[in-house]
């Protein structure tokens, strides 16, 4: 459809509306663009070609739609905002000048301003679009309790030694531990706990000591560790244990097997 601008001294008159509308151009249109392009075609519309009544109401049935799916959205948003209280949230803010700042933090509250939401953490408010990262409980709690890493362990009777796991953190964030109980199991199940008074645990290193081991038979056991953190952390996955030899019998003199 061609629109007809009125001429006044060879000059066209473009609406007050038609120029703010223009302004926006490259920047997000919303509903109320929309209706006042539809406002200015229906006003300048060519006389000797009308539109027709029912491509208007086609027009204004997509711009319904438009503003239906833009609350919705907007509801969305909002929702989605009030359930990040109380969790961890990741924000990434861009100055004017470029530079970006992250801040992480437990949501206190989020509040309305302008029909948008903002999040307060750690004392200072935030726009909701700037968040990237929203951080599960559980797994920001595996971050700080204690853990071990993967290693495997060998024994042999006839040339004993102590035994060191390696790689221990005690934790940090107020779910540090301040010792460690350790049993080991064997294949079938049958556990033998280790004294407190065989174990030393030095800057990440736990050493056990080689008597604790001398009464165990050769098999493949496993090394469980638990921690007297607040969430009482055990770890019975991380650390294997393979004992050779033959256990030495009283009065006998050690084998090899």
């Amino acid at each position: 459809m061609s629109l007809v601008a009125p001429v006044n001294n060879g000059s066209v008159n473009i609406s007050e509306s038609s120029q703010e509308t223009e302004k926006k151009t490259g920047s997000k249109l919303d509903k109320d663009d929309f209706l006042m392009l539809l406002v200015t075609q229906m006003k300048y519309q060519d006389p000797l070609e009308p539109e027709s009544n029912t491509e208007y109401v086609a027009q204004l049935a997509q711009f319904s739609t438009l503003e239906q799916m833009e609350n919705l959205n907007n509801t969305t948003t909002n929702t989605s905002a009030y359930t990040l209280v109380g969790k961890q949230v990741r924000i990434k803010e861009t100055s004017d000048t470029g530079a970006e700042k992250e801040t992480q933090g437990m949501v206190e509250y989020v509040k309305m301003e302008n029909g948008k939401p903002y999040v307060s953490v750690n004392g200072e408010m935030y726009s909701y679009d700037d968040i990237i990262e929203v951080i599960d409980d559980n797994y920001l709690i595996s971050q700080y309790i204690p853990s071990v890493k993967q290693q495997k362990l060998t024994f042999i009777h006839h040339d004993p030694q102590n035994m060191k796991i390696e790689g221990i953190s005690m934790g940090s964030k107020g779910y540090q531990a301040t010792g460690i109980a350790v049993a080991v199991m064997d294949e079938s199940g049958n556990t033998t706990k280790i004294d407190t008074d065989k174990l030393n645990y030095k800057n990440g290193t736990l050493t056990i000591d080689k008597s604790a081991f001398e009464k165990l038979p050769a098999g493949n056991y496993v090394v469980a560790l638990g921690f007297d953190d607040i969430n009482k952390t055990m770890d019975y996955e991380s650390v294997t244990l393979t004992i050779m030899g033959n256990v030495k019998q009283e009065g006998q003199q050690e084998q090899a097997s």
